[in-house]
């Protein structure tokens, strides 16, 4: 693959193409509310730069939806009530309905109690989770999260060549008043699946070290996560990424009561399936009346580091994604033209306009 060559892309402003997810998804089936809140994640996603969690994701969902798989309109539902620990039902609904819900009982249950862990099981693809957090910021709240991609193996375990473990993201966030909040959220993956994606549509090359294909061998061609036969990703931080990986699994998927990977629940369909255990933490409950200002001076420390060579500035977890909005709400958003084609053949498949773009080059 030619790693110079590079696809045309178009260029879409955030309103416009929340009005064209949401056609699509009320066309499909979604109640308003269900379409707006899938709209609302996807086009945040896009607009952050995680385009891998965006608006691509939306032929995925329409074949799942097709398979019967994901379900339409359905709400998380408590499957045990401890007090600071909740476990959710996800029901296959939209992750990005269900987990918007399950987030907001973990939120309101930590400002009364000071703390509580969230499981949430059987959700339909929850997306980028740092919305999550920043869903638990926006209220003040501090939040970690481990999260499995259960039954879908993408990641080789390390020191192994067959995929065992799903892409299993962490995050975590800490909420500043008037400032964005600290943000931390990757996969434990070196790359994401998404980004996979992203790169074949482009017809781009996959950084080295992040890919090999099913006979254990490095490659930077994307195709082989997305022809047969399958390669792999790999752990990012060798042992130490796996390591997170693996706790993410058992961590969401066994405590939330939902399921971890292995042989006898590998999915066999479009379906994304996640769970995810959330913790969230009142700071007011803490003895820590300075934690605001110490956080900050940690922050201002970093900052001022001497930068090496080709570096104009050091950012902290949170701050390229907030640059990114800031651009591509500007700019608008770019899609790359395979991806929008997959977009506009899905939406005149439902009988939905397809709005007019800005062409430009990738």
């Amino acid at each position: 693959m030619d790693s110079a060559e590079h696809l045309p892309e178009v260029r879409i402003f955030s309103d416009a193409l929340h009005r064209f997810v949401q056609a699509i998804w009320q066309a499909a089936g979604s109640e308003k509310t269900e379409a707006t809140q899938v709209a609302d994640h996807l086009v945040m996603a896009n607009l952050s730069g995680h385009d891998s969690h965006g608006v691509g994701m939306i032929p995925r969902y329409l074949r799942s939806l097709c398979e019967g798989e994901l379900r339409l309109n359905r709400h998380v539902e408590i499957a045990r009530d401890a007090g600071a620990v909740l476990t959710l039902e996800g029901g296959l609904g939209f992750g990005q309905v269900v987990a918007r819900e399950a987030m907001a009982l973990g939120i309101e249950r930590a400002k009364r109690l000071g703390i509580c862990a969230v499981g949430l099981r059987n959700a339909h693809h929850i997306g980028r989770i740092g919305h999550w957090a920043e869903q638990c910021a926006a209220e003040g709240l501090v939040s970690v999260h481990f999260v499995n991609v259960a039954g879908d193996p993408l990641v080789a375990p390390y020191g192994g060549i067959d995929a065992r473990i799903g892409t299993n993201p962490f995050c975590a966030a800490f909420p500043r008043r008037g400032k964005d909040p600290i943000v931390l959220d990757f996969a434990t993956s070196r790359i994401a699946y998404g980004k996979t994606r992203v790169a074949y549509n482009r017809q781009q090359p996959v950084p080295a070290g992040c890919v090999i294909d099913h006979s254990g061998s490095a490659t930077t061609d994307p195709g082989v996560m997305h022809e047969s036969p399958r390669g792999s990703l790999l752990p990012f931080g060798e042992y130490k990424g796996y390591g997170l990986a693996a706790m993410c699994e058992i961590f969401a998927g066994a405590l939330s009561g939902g399921f971890t990977t292995h042989a006898d629940t590998r999915v066999q369909s479009s379906a994304i399936i996640n769970c995810m255990l959330s913790i969230i933490v009142s700071p007011a409950a803490f003895d820590a009346a300075t934690a605001e200002a110490e956080a900050d001076a940690f922050v201002a420390w970093v900052k001022e580091s001497p930068r090496q060579a080709g570096t104009d500035e050091i950012y902290v977890p949170g701050e390229p994604e907030a640059a990114r909005r800031r651009e591509r709400s500007a700019n608008g958003i770019p899609v790359d033209v395979t991806t929008w084609a997959q977009l506009c053949e899905a939406a005149r498949g439902l009988g939905v306009a397809v709005p007019a773009v800005k062409e430009g080059a990738a």
